[in-house]
């Protein structure tokens, strides 16, 4: 029997069983900084909610078939789609800024198919089927419908980031992007996910060059989703990459303390949850019981399913991480940590873990970091780091910290922190 665990918009959380679906209901509990019940950063893309199939005139073989026309200059194609491309610089999406309510706030440089041919008419990079990679489509209304390609232009130059940045665009970390959205806005969660499912495409094309097979060239099929080799003695089709990594909030028998860790790489009072990479032959459950064991020696038992977030701003050798996030029960307390991969764990008491919570002004460095990203559009640029956005209130310096709402750790101690996790393991218990 399969257990998901869903996050909504709505005001419950369900737990379903796959075989014969009870619904168990789970009250909402309020925190301070984060609404948890909300969708992930980087999950629920807007435009790739659905395969289109083949016959639609917006699935990839039909738009690849337009955009074929276009670039040969066929512009009068009865019911063409609007194509809008957006160019990555070294993992950047290009974006730009807006003020709303007197708060900045970005948005996607989205370029029009005629756009962007100007722009790069006199650069590095070719306008072509083999460099444009398509994202997915949106209906207009009125039946009308927009397809969306994304395309890498880091060999484009200085003069093309220099070029859009006189129209007040500029190329950004998409890790700055993250820190900016306001997780509590639907459409700018949308476009981070657009934004992050992008990146992740682009990244596998650029480090997946050649065939792992025979050493052949790889080609772009089905409009970038797919490549293939050019050897027509090998021809073998490649698929994205997905690499998956275990997150899990290990937490003591009595259930009233959590095991928080320290990277040396975190900022600095940042504590977050233990994690790792699976590894080939182990399922979920092995993984979150062997690196938990690996980093501190301690020994879990239980392991209770919570959520998954897409995770594309790793490094580029692994264009998009799964993480697959877990509560882990301990056997035993004694910490023996590993040095090699972390700097310190320790336990840490509810109420503790709950200021952290607290502290942790997530608005205060949403808002920090969405300023940043209107002053680098207008040409302004800051090298200051994203540690600074979060301060403290009255300038005092909290124990510790966790990552925003951004990240699937946030969501996993928000939960413990305020009893659904419980809830969710006493159901276990009960089947």
């Amino acid at each position: 029997m399969i257990f998901l665990l869903s996050f909504t918009n709505s005001a419950a959380t369900h737990l379903v069983s796959l075989s014969k679906f009870p619904i168990l209901r789970i009250p909402q509990f309020s925190t301070m900084s984060t609404n948890f019940f909300k969708s992930h950063a980087f999950a629920g893309n807007p435009i790739k909610l659905r395969t289109p199939k083949p016959t639609d005139p917006f699935s990839p073989p039909s738009a690849l078939k337009t955009l074929k026309n276009l670039l040969l200059g066929n512009t009068h194609e009865p019911h063409s789609p609007n194509f809008k491309i957006l160019p990555f610089r070294k993992g950047r999406p290009l974006a730009g800024s807006v003020r709303g309510s007197n708060e900045p706030n970005w948005h996607l440089g989205w370029l029009s198919f005629g756009d962007c041919k100007a722009f790069l008419e006199n650069s590095e990079v070719n306008l072509s089927e083999d460099t444009l990679v398509y994202l997915g489509s949106d209906s207009e209304g009125d039946g009308a419908y927009v397809v969306y390609w994304g395309i890498d232009v880091t060999e484009a130059g200085n003069g093309l980031v220099k070029e859009l940045g006189s129209k007040q665009f500029c190329f950004v970390e998409l890790r700055t992007l993250m820190v900016a959205t306001d997780w509590e806005n639907a459409s700018s969660m949308g476009q981070l996910a657009i934004a992050g499912h992008a990146r992740s495409l682009l990244e596998w094309h650029t480090v997946s060059r050649f065939c792992g097979f025979c050493g052949g060239k790889n080609i772009l099929i089905d409009a970038g989703r797919r490549k293939q080799c050019s050897n027509e003695l090998c021809k073998k089709k490649i698929y994205p990459r997905v690499d998956p990594v275990v997150i899990m909030l290990v937490i003591d028998k009595e259930n009233d303390r959590a095991l928080l860790s320290r990277q040396s790489r975190f900022v600095p009072r940042m504590w977050s949850c233990l994690a790792g990479f699976m590894e080939p032959g182990e399922s979920l459950e092995e993984a979150v019981r062997r690196e938990t064991w690996e980093e501190t020696g301690i020994e879990v038992g239980q392991v209770v399913y919570h959520s998954s977030q897409p995770w594309p701003v790793g490094p580029s050798s692994m264009p998009c991480q799964l993480m697959v996030g877990f509560f882990a029960y301990a056997k035993s307390l004694d910490i023996n940590v590993d040095k090699e991969k972390l700097e310190d764990a320790k336990w840490h008491s509810r109420e503790d873990v709950k200021k952290a919570l607290t502290i942790a002004e997530y608005k205060k460095a949403q808002r920090t970091a969405a300023g940043k990203v209107d002053q680098m559009c207008k040409g302004v640029e800051r090298g200051q780091g994203l540690s600074s956005d979060f301060n403290v209130e009255s300038g005092e310096l909290a124990p510790m910290f966790i990552p925003g709402p951004f990240a699937i750790a946030n969501h996993l101690i928000s939960s413990w922190v305020n009893g659904v996790e419980s809830q969710l393991a006493s159901s276990f218990s009960n089947l």
